[in-house]
């Protein structure tokens, strides 16, 4: 069982944060395995990587003893939603006992886990997205600052840490971390741990294709642009010559649309779909250049791909050397 206290009692308080497509059950197991925690992103378990998902969390067990975690994300349809209860209901049978929530209201999480005794984190981006997790009794939170991939966020990690660290939760930095003095500097801002997501993209156990991986390892923070295209909302990916030319603003018409309440979830949902599909076949095939690679600003401290062991001795020894 995890508590509050025994959680951050592993080895490297390093997590390897869910990511679409590219969190395979693998990778998953080998940042637990490593010391860390791995985190399970259920869309990639199953309809990236076909998975029934019972079987897919029994499969990760069989591959280590250590805790793992799970991704739910709460925005979305009622499908996806009764979808989300069933995995969480089946998450905590299977034993997981920590949860990273993102894009909604996390207190019906939070109801059940606790009577598991397990752990809800969730993801915010700046305080009043805090206050609301707080209200919910969230037992921590995922600060996503402007350096991360994906959906990142606007503030630099000093100022999210002081924006919401009045709250007294544990906070984890999420963005801008791929090599172990950035990892060390980010524990000395007083974050309890920290969450990466493109440094384990260029890992060996990630599945993600070698195009990927080496559009990675080429980049430069400088590379790091913002899209609309993928969900409607900011979403940080790697610049290329043909991603320029098709742009990365959404249109006239779809902006307007996104700006509307009563047509903003049907637009999101079209992108959602969309991305879906091109995301996974970036990840399988390698895509063409027209394909979003997701990744955040710490490309520009990732020159390698390593095995998560070697990425967990890196971060550690950086944790223990003095200074």
């Amino acid at each position: 069982m995890i508590t509050q206290h025994s959680f951050f009692d592993i080895k490297v308080p390093l997590i390897c944060g869910a990511m679409y497509p590219c969190s395979n059950p693998e990778l998953v197991a080998a940042a637990s395995e490593a010391g860390g925690l791995g985190v399970i992103q259920p869309m990639s378990l199953t309809y990236v990587y076909g998975y029934d998902f019972r079987e897919g969390l029994k499969y990760i067990k069989s591959l280590t003893t250590r805790p793992v975690g799970l991704n739910l994300i709460l925005a979305g349809s009622k499908k996806y939603q009764a979808r989300n209860r069933e995995w969480l209901q089946i998450a905590l049978e299977e034993g997981i006992r920590f949860f990273v929530t993102a894009l909604g209201k996390p207190d019906w999480v939070v109801k059940l886990a606790h009577k598991h005794e397990a752990l809800v984190y969730h993801d915010v981006v700046k305080r009043l997205h805090a206050q609301k997790a707080y209200d919910c009794e969230v037992d921590g939170f995922i600060c996503v600052n402007n350096q991360a991939g994906g959906h990142s966020g606007s503030l630099n990690p000093e100022t999210l840490i002081d924006d919401i660290g009045s709250f007294n939760k544990p906070m984890v930095c999420a963005g801008g971390v791929g090599d172990g003095a950035t990892f060390k500097q980010m524990l000395n801002l007083g974050y309890t741990a920290v969450q990466a997501g493109t440094r384990f993209i260029a890992s060996k156990e990630c599945l993600a294709h070698q195009k990927y991986k080496t559009a990675i390892l080429k980049a430069k923070a400088k590379d790091i642009i913002l899209t609309d295209k993928i969900s409607g909302v900011p979403v940080a990916v790697i610049n290329n010559p043909d991603l320029q030319k098709i742009g990365s603003r959404a249109s006239w018409l779809a902006r307007k649309l996104l700006s509307h309440n009563k047509t903003k979830r049907w637009m999101r949902t079209f992108y959602s779909l969309q991305s879906r599909w091109k995301l996974k076949r970036t990840n399988v095939s390698g895509g063409s250049y027209q394909d979003y690679y997701l990744a955040g600003k710490s490309v520009e401290t990732i020159d390698s791909v390593k095995t998560v062991a070697e990425i967990y001795k890196e971060f550690a020894e950086a944790k223990s050397t003095p200074g």
